[in-house]
């Protein structure tokens, strides 16, 4: 590790823009990193710079690179790289600082910081997906997604045996949303777009962790953002919100008028499909990489999933089979219960 430190180090000092001045030693400061296996270090540089370990064998450094160089030239507010080694996973990126959206928000600042992220989000949207950067997000990926779910949430963390009627109910709901994701309009889409990945920064909004950006459904980040797995609003809001932005997409020529209805069960089912899958990577997150803390952020979840299945008459077999059969389990556990 210690031979590992010094490589690190001695790369991160070649590779600083000339702008970088050091009034004292170059030291590396350990942050807080995110849900992959990436870390963090925070240089102390006139100019706001971090240096970056994203081992090569996990992480897909090249789509970070290209997703970058594809959103800046589009105006989206992203970390510039200064230096990137591909071999051993080492970078050199702007340091947008710790103004994490998520603190920021409450019911009076909401509007406020919403409508930037979700003028963001437009912007992005408008983006033409180029050549070969985005991944297709097709059936393929949204069945090996809705998976996660019985693997690691059901399997893994829960350690239930599923029966064919229960398989059947899953395949039946998967079969639901996947039919939706796939009739949507399709934009760029930043797949994890949400109020922990979102940076104020000269009172704009920044964007970071976009390296699994895809090309799939128009509400999947907006859904994302306004049913965030770290936060929740009133209905009522997200409702407004949401069609709100509806119009915006139509004005601005990403989708064409449909009736309200329509979009908001776009929306609604796109989340409930996001929220099954998050189920799963949370619980992996803690059985397989040891991040017990996303485990706190799953009641929030499960309430998404109830909410939505409760609303529309086709989820209601589902929604009566997760209560029977997952939710009368979940007391037990202290990350639930918060005992």
């Amino acid at each position: 590790m210690a031979s590992f430190q010094k490589d690190f180090k001695i790369w991160v000092m070649d590779h600083l823009p000339g702008s970088a001045l050091l009034s004292e030693p170059l030291s590396l400061e350990p942050i807080a990193g995110d849900a992959g296996f990436r870390s963090y270090f925070r240089l102390n540089t006139q100019i706001p710079l971090l240096a970056v370990y994203s081992p090569p064998q996990e992480e897909n450094n090249l789509a970070f690179v290209r997703v970058s160089h594809h959103f800046s030239s589009g105006k989206i507010k992203v970390p510039k790289i200064f230096a990137v080694n591909f071999e051993k996973g080492f970078m050199l990126l702007q340091d947008f600082g710790t103004e994490l959206l998520q603190p920021l928000l409450n019911l009076d600042t909401l509007p406020q910081y919403y409508d930037l992220a979700e003028e963001l989000l437009l912007d992005l949207q408008l983006l033409h997906p180029g050549d070969s950067i985005f991944p297709n997000y097709g059936k393929p990926q949204l069945i090996a997604e809705l998976q996660l779910f019985q693997k690691w949430f059901v399997d893994k963390l829960l350690m239930l045996d599923l029966s064919q009627r229960d398989l059947s109910i899953l395949d039946d709901l998967f079969e639901l949303l996947i039919g939706n994701a796939m009739e949507q309009p399709i934009v760029i889409v930043h797949r994890d777009y949400h109020s922990r990945n979102l940076i104020v920064h000269n009172n704009q909004i920044g964007v970071i962790d976009y390296q699994d950006a895809v090309v799939g459904p128009i509400t999947y980040d907006l859904v994302s953002l306004l049913k965030d797995c770290y936060l929740s609003w009133p209905e009522e809001i997200v409702r407004q919100r949401a069609l709100s932005y509806k119009s915006r997409a139509v004005s601005k020529g990403l989708m064409r008028e449909i009736k309200d209805q329509k979009f908001m069960k776009w929306f609604d089912w796109m989340g409930l499909q996001r929220h099954i899958k998050v189920m799963g990577i949370f619980a992996r997150l803690s059985i397989r990489d040891n991040k017990e803390s996303y485990l706190s952020e799953l009641p929030r979840v499960v309430n998404y999933v109830l909410s939505t299945t409760f609303n529309y008459s086709e989820l209601k077999p589902f929604n009566q089979w997760f209560s029977e059969r997952i939710c009368v389990c979940l007391p037990r556990y202290p990350w639930y219960s918060g005992d």
